[in-house]
């Protein structure tokens, strides 16, 4: 008796833990305040999830960006004109301040060492936002018009420490380092 109700316990956990993993891809996420977006992609590290709309007439994207994050840490999202690693990315970052707000902005990433103050990107980026709930932090944003393509390199971090109102260092090492891939707009 104590076996079968100890493979019944089992296959419960193991039932729990496959719907939970499902509940969590971008095909099942709903955004508050009427925020649709035309596709996703569940990103392969870092628990994290972008959402965009392509829109063909002004070539811009409309995007969220989506991972878990504890309170006291931030996140990133950027697209790499000319390369495909960290360095040359035009990011946005969000992390709450001293003051405890949620921050957002954009940032050039010119070195492994960056300051990551605001600084104006290589194209234009507009209606930067963050929302903070349940553990993750998203962030909103209108990327583009993007120069004649659709298919960008896209890196994306997490940290786990902010510091006067400055992102510290990620890890760099495991995860941390495989946070990078190409995307194509206009796939879905």
């Amino acid at each position: 008796m104590a076996i079968i109700s100890r493979q019944a316990l089992v296959i419960c956990v193991l039932i729990q833990q496959v719907l939970t993993s499902l509940a969590q891809t971008c095909s099942n996420h709903t955004f508050s305040a009427n925020r649709h977006f035309s596709s996703c992609r569940d990103l392969p590290v870092l628990q994290a999830q972008l959402f965009w709309s392509y829109i063909p007439s002004t070539r811009s994207v409309n995007i969220a960006y989506k991972a878990a994050q504890e309170s006291t840490g931030w996140v990133a999202w950027a697209v790499n004109p000319t390369g495909t690693g960290m360095v040359g990315s035009q990011a946005i970052i969000a992390f709450h301040n001293s003051n405890g707000n949620l921050t957002a902005y954009p940032t050039a990433i010119t070195s492994y060492s960056p300051s990551m103050q605001p600084s104006s990107l290589s194209f234009q980026v507009a209606n930067i936002s963050a929302v903070y709930a349940k553990g993750e932090m998203t962030i909103f944003a209108v990327v583009g018009p993007l120069a004649n393509v659709t298919s960008v390199n896209l890196v994306w971090q997490a940290g786990n420490s902010v510091s006067g109102n400055i992102p510290q260092a990620h890890p760099i090492s495991g995860p941390n380092i495989q946070a990078m891939t190409t995307i194509d707009f206009l796939s879905a």
